[in-house]
């Protein structure tokens, strides 16, 4: 695969930074990620880096700004929440057209293929589970106005802003009539619960967006802050569930790991986020539904750009109208049982 990045250039930028660069250096595609292309950089000697920038071709305003994930990785350099350590960010057009973000590389696993999750013990497993749940908590303790984060966005209410925010990125990116996506969107709109704290929001917090200790479970680093902003921490809770697919739940269309022996489930991973911040849980339904709705969107607009595209393709694939469905489906099964939603007269499309 093509790599989107002009590396001699690139490496001259690093060493004007200070960085020891031995000779040229190569770069990987890494990361199951669908949004932000991520590269591992290795020199002539073995010194490793990472680099991220915007995909291929046309983007969605707001989308992919790694400028503004720059800014929130070097806020949180020296706060209790793990991330790598940032080089800097390239914005010389004689080295890219775009930005592009260079941090540290830090070793452990990325749970990001069941072949990986299954090489762990459960008692591993479980630790990476509970040690997620915690480390939200520890994001949304940062003190935003301290960190120099409270500018990052919008403190009108949270809700509104994603319901609207995502609704025009699926408008922008549809490449189907999605009934039964509209039908949620109208559900969501019409429970949307009242404001809560204000805080970091990670935006994107699943158990493929971390990098774990392999022995012990323990989290070493965060990864993927490009949908970061200040809103309802109970979101960011709500969408590490929407990724969390339960044993028993067929064809849901996310990625399966935590149904392996040893991972809490979803009540757990819950109950020890709302140990660990302090917090009730009385909006988590609505959350949990809107996260799911998010990942359904997401899917989509990797699926337009992939189909504009074909090098923006990851490595694991992109996703397809199946998969797209089965997630929408799975929305609407979260929905009816967590009690968002009564259970419906019509069937929609797709579901059985």
């Amino acid at each position: 695969m093509t790599v989107a990045l002009e590396l001699d250039a690139l490496a001259g930028w690093m060493r004007g930074r200070g960085i020891d660069v031995g000779g040229t250096i190569s770069a990987t595609r890494v990361g199951r990620g669908q949004s932000n292309l991520t590269y591992r950089l290795r020199d002539e000697e073995g010194r490793q880096w990472i680099a991220r920038r915007p995909p291929l071709g046309e983007l969605l305003a707001s989308a992919h700004d790694v400028v503004r994930e720059h800014r929130i990785l070097s806020a949180l350099q020296d706060t209790p929440v793990p991330v790598p350590r940032m080089v800097g960010v390239c914005e010389d057009p004689a080295v890219s057209d775009v930005p592009v973000v260079v941090m540290e590389h830090v070793d452990g696993v990325v749970l990001d293929t069941m072949e990986i999750a299954e090489s762990l013990d459960p008692s591993v497993r479980r630790e990476v589970g509970l040690g997620i749940a915690r480390t939200l908590a520890a994001i949304h303790a940062v003190d935003v106005d301290a960190v120099g984060l409270g500018d990052l966005a919008s403190r009108s209410p949270y809700a509104e802003r994603q319901l609207k925010r995502w609704t025009r990125q699926f408008e922008a990116s549809r490449t189907a009539d999605r009934p039964d996506l509209d039908e949620l969107t109208a559900l969501l709109q019409a429970h949307v619960p009242p404001p809560g704290d204000l805080s970091l929001v990670h935006g994107d917090f699943h158990i493929r967006n971390v990098i774990v200790d392999g022995d012990t479970g323990a989290l070493r680093t965060v990864l993927d802050w490009e949908l970061s902003t200040l809103g309802d921490p109970m979101a960011d809770i709500g969408s590490t569930l929407a990724y969390w697919p339960e044993t028993g739940e067929t064809a849901s269309g996310l990625f399966e790991a935590s149904t392996l022996p040893g991972f809490p489930t979803r009540a757990e991973l819950a109950q020890a986020y709302l140990d660990a911040s302090g917090r009730d849980g009385d909006t988590l339904a609505f959350w949990h539904v809107l996260g799911v709705w998010k990942v359904a969107i997401i899917c989509e607009g990797v699926y337009r750009r992939t189909l504009d595209n074909p090098a923006n393709t990851a490595e694991g694939g992109a996703p397809t109208p199946e998969r797209i469905q089965a997630i929408i489906d799975h929305a609407w099964h979260v929905a009816e049982t967590t009690g968002l939603a009564g259970r419906r007269l019509t069937t929609p499309r797709g579901r059985p």
